[in-house]
């Protein structure tokens, strides 16, 4: 058993932000590229998965404002479609949350928060 196998996908994939880089699943047989990391392929149950860096662009399919209690600021929550093909629920930073719109395009950003590195979007330059 490799390194990859002895840990589930959803560590692996914490994994592999922790280096800074943001990857996706696929499956060899059908190509098709899914989100969140599984042991195998949704709708098919295929298991010959492999990792694939993700290009880390994307387009806003839905958002939403969040508006904290005060002190809290508002921030937004949006679904964004990767190029790939999934969609992946994040939020869209460097942008007011009222101003971040549907059809937008969006490039991912690997930060830290708290102890854990997650995925973010700035809109695409």
């Amino acid at each position: 058993m490799d390194e990859q196998t002895a840990v589930g996908p959803a560590q692996q994939f914490r994994r592999f932000l922790a280096e800074g880089r943001f990857m996706l699943q696929r499956s060899r047989r059908t190509g098709q590229c899914f989100f969140y990391p599984r042991i195998c392929e949704p709708t098919t149950g295929n298991t010959d998965l492999e990792w694939i860096l993700a290009s880390g662009r994307g387009r806003v399919h839905a958002t939403t404002v969040m508006r904290p209690k005060p002190p809290g600021q508002p921030y937004n929550v949006a679904l964004i479609d990767l190029a790939e093909g999934p969609r992946m629920m994040s939020r869209v930073e460097g942008v007011a949350p009222e101003k971040v719109a549907i059809g937008m395009d969006v490039a991912a950003s690997i930060v830290r928060e708290g102890d854990e590195p997650i995925v973010i979007f700035k809109p695409a330059p």
